[in-house]
């Protein structure tokens, strides 16, 4: 323990109310150093990175992030592991086109750092109210600085550093608080395969056009069934005419030849 080192000195008893912690009194003349830690309460943060393999190149891997960007992880260590469809891959097993994730969980948890040191020693010089030189069991004097307003308990009695007097017999402490945050940091990868390449096309078919199926003709009507079929038109009425007109010249000519036969 150096000279310029600060330290409180206070007696064996300490005053009610202080924070500070009471230790026997050390038999064996050395510094005594203990150190207590209280944790508060802690918070966690979850942190989830998606992308897609684009390529490996020995220990450097190159993902697509769900973003757009391109990330570059250079020399991925050969112990890492990722857990593709249940199977645990290393970075050679990686394959274009694979999906990863990344689940970075991040907890941070406040403590309280406690170091007390604890020398007992008698008085050997007293430089009031700055310094105090104690000799301890093992021979050896070691100076402290004392703090302003330091009240001591000499036996049962509350005195101030004027008050210390060669031959007395006190215990020194020191007590550090240190605030300190403790992050711990957890890193899950998983990963899922590229989906199989499509199948390749098969033949294509010879077309067949098939005709659409005739309409069934719809049921006659009674409307209709009553009145008389009308025969298709397949030529004109001038035929007919001459054929009446022959007719009636040739009786006509018959006429004639019974008067011419009779003599009439």
């Amino acid at each position: 323990m150096k000279s310029k080192s600060s330290w409180t000195i206070k007696g064996l008893a300490v005053a009610a109310g202080t924070l500070c912690l009471t230790f026997a009194v050390s038999t064996s003349g050395q510094v005594q150093t203990t150190t207590e830690t209280t944790s508060g309460q802690s918070a966690k943060t979850v942190q989830v990175e998606r992308g897609e393999v684009v390529m490996v190149s020995g220990n450097d891997l190159v993902v697509k992030m769900e973003d757009g960007s391109i990330r570059h992880i250079p020399n991925v260590p050969e112990k890492t592991r990722i857990t593709v469809d249940g199977r645990q891959l290393g970075i050679h097993d990686l394959k274009p086109g694979m999906k990863l994730q990344r689940t970075i969980t991040t907890t941070s948890t406040p403590q309280t750092v406690t170091t007390v040191k604890t020398v007992t020693g008698k008085v050997w010089h007293v430089t009031p109210p700055l310094t105090v030189v104690l000799t301890l069991e093992d021979g050896t004097n070691q100076s402290f600085k004392i703090p302003k307003g330091q009240e001591f308990n000499i036996d049962g009695q509350m005195v101030d550093a004027f008050g210390l007097k060669k031959g007395m017999r006190i215990s020194a402490t020191k007590i550090v608080e240190e605030p300190v945050t403790v992050v711990t940091e957890h890193r899950n990868v998983t990963g899922t395969m590229p989906a199989p390449p499509p199948a390749p096309p098969a033949d294509v078919p010879i077309l067949i056009v098939m005709a659409p199926p005739t309409p069934s003709p719809a049921p006659a009507t009674a409307e209709a069934s009553a009145a008389p079929a009308k025969l298709p038109k397949t030529g004109s009425d001038l035929p007919l005419v001459g054929l009446l007109g022959f007719m009636c010249i040739c009786a006509s000519l018959a006429v004639k030849f019974l008067r011419t036969s009779v003599g009439l």
